[in-house]
């Protein structure tokens, strides 16, 4: 493959792996071609790139390919952290590594569950939420020590869950609200309203080819 000018990033505004990456590259000062994918209509060059079929998708100038989303974060970390994301205040990365996989292990599947549950099967759906609570009541133990996860500034364990505790939030936003963990919801609300989350959830038209690259992180 030619190297090409920009790293090209496949995403998917509303998938929360592809969100916390595009959070990572804006954090990281770094700018990539952003091409915004439909998921029903994966464009051929994303195949060729990653057979994997899922977003997000990152294609290093030198032709590489990182196709995990948590790969990419510290891809772009590691080049570039102003903000200290890799860096916690307390404990080691390895924690940070370890809470999110138990994210990824534990409460993702639960978070679906509770989701995807049919509309007529409301047990199924409560069972779910009930299940993924014991996650959830883990982060808010860890919020009595700091605002954040790790201390008293956003890190990579903060903003790599983020994005799934937003959508179990959002599956039934007033129970949340009412119900939900407390120190939880004010992090939640916290991400949700700072300015850097909302240009990373900008808009942009269905990436086509031949089209006018895209250029989303520093000058973005």
């Amino acid at each position: 493959m030619a190297d090409i000018a920009q790293p090209i990033l496949y995403s998917f505004r509303r998938c929360p792996y592809a969100m916390r990456a595009r959070m990572a590259v804006l954090a990281s000062g770094e700018i990539v071609e952003l091409r915004e994918v439909v998921l029903r209509d994966k464009p051929a060059a994303m195949l060729a790139a990653s057979a994997k079929g899922t977003v997000p998708v990152l294609v290093l100038g030198d032709g590489c390919v990182i196709d995990e989303s948590l790969d990419i974060m510290l891809w772009a970390l590691e080049r570039s952290d102003p903000a200290g994301w890799l860096v916690p205040e307390s404990g080691e990365r390895a924690d940070m590594l370890a809470l999110i996989a138990a994210c990824e292990a534990e409460f993702k599947p639960h978070l679906d569950g509770y989701k995807y549950a049919a509309k007529d099967a409301p047990e199924a759906r409560l069972a779910a939420r009930e299940r993924a609570s014991s996650f959830l009541d883990q982060l808010e133990r860890r919020l009595a020590d700091g605002t954040y996860l790790f201390g008293s500034r956003p890190t990579l364990g903060d903003v790599a869950i983020f994005p799934f505790i937003r959508q179990f939030a959002f599956v039934d936003r007033d129970w949340f609200s009412a119900a939900g963990p407390p120190r939880l919801a004010h992090w939640l609300d916290g991400f949700l309203q700072d300015r850097a989350f909302l240009d990373v959830m900008s808009k942009f038209a269905k990436w086509e080819p031949g089209k006018a690259p895209v250029l989303f992180g520093a000058a973005g």
